[in-house]
């Protein structure tokens, strides 16, 4: 069996050495033929450098990518799945909080029949205020998602060739990789592991990029979120027929009276802001089918060290010397 393991890298400059290291430690100790399929997501620090030295004369064992900027993670992982030969393929991250000695157990989960193994880390270190977040944010959404999404469970996971096949068969331009992996379905079958700390770099996760892939990940999946606008319609009408007949019973039995501006202020500022945010929602749906009509390129790949094609492009126009930089930039 021939294993792949897809390596997305964003600016991973001090730890990527060190991930190279302990990944191969640990595959050569499990005695398997392996490739390493690294994906520079358009880093501003030396990450491609790094990778250039770590394919030189592995050329057999070890690929790179690069896109022409930053496209994000969801199309690092694209672009890796796309370049992997293995029989059995494992995503995960290059900071080494993905503990590349797990990749034993899950062979031996899959050499069990399951087509999809997922490391699920445990909270035991972060902070209680973020875990209960957490708990909460995966508690709420999953009333309205139409794949289940747990808690703890990332892109860290070992993916049969049929799992990674049916993964390549969707072509949605907005990804969101957590439910296209429970979207898929096949044999599953997850295993908890502890929280590992980054051992250098910085996280790319900030407040606003969670939050955004929060967003991600209610929308995706679901009209939902448009099914409760119309329910909301329809309670907030009910709540102003009602008051309706109050404010009329109220004039009828003790005269008529100046309603308060506050009550008006208040009525019309709420009913704004649902306005607002409903228009948002929608607006989110609208956006995504217009980026789907677009039906751009998930990347562009200004350089990699593979044969392999990535598809159809226009004429590269910049020189970078002796690297190996392909003669057309490539697109998907």
């Amino acid at each position: 069996m021939r294993l792949s393991i897809v390596v997305p890298c964003y600016n991973e400059e001090a730890v990527i050495d060190l991930f190279d290291v302990r990944i191969r430690e640990t595959l050569d100790a499990l005695n398997v033929d392996y490739e390493l399929c690294y994906v520079d997501d358009g880093s501003k620090d030396a990450t491609l450098d790094k990778l250039r030295a770590l394919a030189t004369g592995r050329e057999a064992s070890t690929r790179y990518v690069s896109f022409s900027r930053n496209f994000g993670k969801e199309a690092g992982i694209l672009a890796g799945l796309r370049e992997t030969t293995g029989d059995a393929v494992v995503i995960m991250d290059a900071d080494l909080q993905h503990p590349p000695e797990l990749i034993g157990t899950m062979l031996d989960l899959h050499r069990n029949g399951h087509d999809q193994i997922i490391a699920r880390r445990t909270r035991e270190g972060d902070k209680p205020l973020r875990s209960a977040v957490s708990r909460l944010y995966y508690r709420l959404i999953n009333n309205f998602v139409d794949v289940e999404l747990t808690d703890g469970v990332g892109d860290f996971r070992l993916l049969s060739r049929r799992a990674v096949d049916a993964l390549l068969s969707m072509p949605e331009y907005n990804r969101f990789s957590k439910g296209l992996f429970s979207w898929i379905g096949f044999d599953t079958v997850t295993f908890d592991y502890r929280n590992a700390a980054r051992e250098a770099g910085e996280t790319k996760w900030r407040f606003g990029a969670l939050v955004n892939y929060g967003m991600d990940g209610l929308i995706s999946f679901n009209n939902r979120p448009l099914r409760l606008a119309i329910y909301l319609g329809m309670l907030m009408a009910a709540i102003a027929a009602a008051y309706a007949v109050v404010v009329t019973a109220l004039a009828m039995i003790e005269g008529p009276d100046v309603p308060g501006y506050v009550t008006l202020l208040v009525a019309i500022v709420g009913l704004g802001g649902l306005q607002m945010l409903m228009l948002g929602l929608i607006g989110e749906y609208i956006g995504r089918i217009y980026y789907e009509t677009k039906q751009r390129p998930h990347f562009l790949v200004k350089e990699t060290n593979t044969p392999r094609s990535f598809g159809v492009g226009v004429q590269a126009t910049a020189s970078a010397g002796d690297h190996p930089v392909p003669s057309r930039l490539e697109m998907r």
